[in-house]
C-alpha cells in the first residue's frame, strides 16, 4: 500500500507537549487560530470551504489520505482503514469547529493520537527536510475538508 509522502512524514512524527488545560488559547499555526475547548470556532480562511474539493483532498493518497485510517461512506472508493473512527455520520457527532481542530492538530486533544496534524508546524519531530516548515494542507484545503465532512450526516448512505 502506498502512503502519500507528506502524510507519511507527518504521521510518523512525534509531537512535543501536552494538552493545555486552558479553556481558550492561541496555538502556533500558519496564520493564527484560537482554540476554545475542543474546537477552533473560526474558519482559517475568509471563505467557506468547498465540499467537492474537500472530498477530492480527503481521498487523495498524496494529500489527505483519510481512507488509510477511516471508513468513509463512499462505495466508489476502496481500501478503507479501521484504525481511526468511522466518518459516517461525523457531522452528527461533531461540530464544524470540533472537526476543524481535529484536522488542524488532533494531538492537542489526544497526545497519543496517530492522526497527522495537517496544519500544525511547531513541535513536530522526524519530519523529512523537504516538508519541514510546511503544513500538509493549506488553510483553504482544511476548510474544504471540513465542508466535505460536514456533509456526512447520520444515516447518510452515499
Amino acid at each position: 500500500m502506498r502512503f502519500g509522502a507528506p502524510v507519511l512524514a507527518i504521521a510518523t512524527s512525534l509531537v512535543a507537549g501536552a494538552v493545555s488545560g486552558e479553556p481558550a488559547c492561541a496555538v502556533e499555526l500558519p496564520g493564527r487560530a484560537t482554540v476554545v475547548g475542543d474546537a477552533i470556532p473560526q474558519p482559517l480562511t475568509g471563505r467557506p470551504g468547498d465540499a467537492a474539493r474537500g472530498r477530492e483532498i480527503a481521498f487523495n493518497r498524496d494529500r489527505g489520505n483519510c481512507p488509510i485510517c477511516h471508513v468513509i461512506p463512499a462505495p466508489d472508493e476502496k481500501l478503507h482503514g479501521d484504525v481511526g473512527p468511522g466518518l459516517d455520520g461525523v457531522a452528527g457527532r461533531l461540530s464544524e469547529a470540533q472537526i476543524r481542530l481535529r484536522l488542524v492538530d488532533s494531538r492537542r486533544l489526544n497526545p497519543a493520537s496517530i492522526m497527522p496534524s495537517y496544519y500544525r508546524l511547531d513541535g513536530l519531530k522526524r519530519v523529512a527536510s523537504d516538508y519541514a516548515g510546511a503544513s500538509v494542507l493549506t488553510a483553504e484545503e482544511i476548510e474544504d475538508v471540513v465542508a466535505f465532512l460536514m456533509t456526512l450526516r447520520p444515516n447518510d448512505k452515499r
